[in-house]
C-alpha cells in the first residue's frame, strides 16, 4: 500500500512540473466572453497552451505580480442582471480555484493589481475596492457616487487611484490623504498616544465627456488620457493641476480602450463601432494612422518589451497582433469567442 502511495504522489510531482514547465515564463491572457474561458498564449508562438473556466460574462483578467494567479470579474452589466464574483485561476496548474463572492458589490469590472491587492470596480454598487489575495476576501470598498464607475487603475505606491464612470462623463482621481491630528487636551499621565490615525480618501471629478469609459495614465504619470464614446473625443487630463488640458476631436464614437505604448509615444484607441484602431501621437496630440482590424475591438494590451500591441477583435472572435515599429498587423490569435479582456502575466 505505501508503494502504491508513493507511486501515486510522484505520478501528480511529475504531472504537476509538467505542467509548470509548459507554463512560459510570460504569457498573455485572453478572455472569450462566448466560451466563458481564460486562455493562456504563449508570446512567442501566438498558440494556446492552456484554456480554463472563469464563469458567466468575464470582461477584465489582472495577473498578480507574481505571474502565478489571475483574478477575473465576472461583470454582468451594471444593472438588475449584474454579477457578484471574481475568478480566481492557478496559471502554474492551469486550474479554476473557487471564485470570491462579493455579494451585494454587484457588478465587478475593471481590475488592477497593486500593493499585493487585488483592486476592482463595482459598476452597479458604484464603488470601487480591493481583496486580500491571502484571505479572498475584501479589505476595503469606497463609493463614487458617481454611475457606472467601470475601470481602474492604481498607482503601485498606492497614492493614486483613478476610476472612469461611463454614465456621469467623469474620470475620479483618487488621492490618499491622512486627517489631521485630533484637537483636545493631550492624554493623561501613561495614557498611549493617540494614532495611528488610518489614512483617507479624497476623491476630484473631472469631467472629461460623455461615455468616457477606457483610459489609462502616461507612463510618467503626469498625464490621463480618457476616450469618451458617445462624443468620440479624448480627453487630456492633467493629473497635477486635476483639469482636462486638451480635448482632442479624435473621431472615436464607439471607443472602448485606450493604451499608451510602455514609452509613452503612442495611444491605442479601439472602438467596437469601427473597423480601425485608432493611433495617436501623444507628444503632438493628433491622430496619426489608423490601422484595419476587423469589424470592432475591445481590449488592448501592450507586450512589456514595446515590440507589440494585441487587440482583441470581438465580433471577429481573434485577437489582433500589431508590430509597433510597422503598425501593421502582422497575426490573428484564436483564443476563443467574443475575445476581449486581457493582461499580462510574467512568472517570477
Amino acid at each position: 500500500m505505501h508503494r502504491i502511495y508513493m507511486l501515486l504522489l510522484l505520478a501528480l510531482m511529475s504531472a504537476s512540473d509538467a505542467l509548470a514547465q509548459m507554463m512560459p515564463k510570460e504569457s498573455l491572457l485572453v478572455l472569450s466572453k462566448h466560451d466563458h474561458t481564460l486562455a493562456i498564449i504563449d508570446p512567442a508562438t501566438l498558440k494556446v497552451v492552456a484554456k480554463m473556466p472563469v464563469g458567466d460574462d468575464p470582461h477584465e483578467v489582472i495577473a498578480t505580480a507574481d505571474g502565478k494567479f489571475a483574478y477575473v470579474s465576472n461583470y454582468g452589466g451594471g444593472g438588475a442582471g449584474a454579477l457578484h464574483t471574481l475568478a480566481v485561476m492557478d496559471l502554474v496548474n492551469h486550474l479554476a480555484l473557487a471564485p470570491i463572492d462579493l455579494g451585494a458589490l454587484k457588478g465587478p469590472h475593471g481590475l488592477d493589481f497593486a500593493g499585493g491587492k487585488v483592486w476592482f470596480t463595482a459598476e452597479a454598487a458604484k464603488v470601487f475596492g480591493s481583496v486580500d489575495p491571502a484571505t479572498g476576501k475584501v479589505d476595503f470598498v469606497l463609493g463614487s457616487g458617481q454611475n457606472r464607475t467601470h475601470m481602474i487603475y492604481v498607482t503601485q505606491d498606492l497614492s493614486r487611484i483613478f476610476t472612469s464612470n461611463i454614465q456621469s462623463g467623469t474620470v475620479s482621481i483618487w488621492e490618499k490623504v491622512r486627517p489631521s491630528l485630533p484637537s483636545g487636551p493631550p492624554p493623561a499621565s501613561g495614557a498611549p498616544p493617540p494614532g495611528p490615525f488610518p489614512a483617507e480618501w479624497s476623491q476630484v471629478l473631472v469631467e472629461v465627456g460623455a461615455g468616457s469609459e477606457g483610459f489609462d495614465v502616461s507612463p510618467d504619470g503626469k498625464e490621463l488620457w480618457a476616450a469618451n464614446a458617445q462624443q468620440g473625443t479624448i480627453a487630456v487630463v492633467n493629473i497635477a493641476e486635476r483639469k482636462v488640458a486638451q480635448t482632442i476631436e479624435g473621431n472615436v464614437k464607439g471607443a472602448n480602450r485606450l493604451k499608451f505604448t510602455r514609452d509613452g509615444k503612442l495611444a491605442f484607441v479601439s472602438s467596437l463601432g469601427g473597423a480601425d484602431v485608432a493611433v495617436f501621437d501623444v507628444a503632438a496630440r493628433k491622430e496619426l494612422k489608423r490601422i484595419p482590424v476587423g469589424h470592432g475591438a475591445a481590449g488592448i494590451q501592450m507586450q512589456p518589451d514595446g515590440a507589440r500591441v494585441f487587440v482583441a477583435c470581438t465580433p471577429d472572435n481573434y485577437v489582433a497582433v500589431i508590430d509597433l515599429k510597422t503598425l501593421a498587423v502582422t497575426g490573428h490569435i484564436d483564443a476563443g469567442g467574443n475575445p476581449d479582456g486581457m493582461a499580462w502575466a510574467i512568472q517570477q
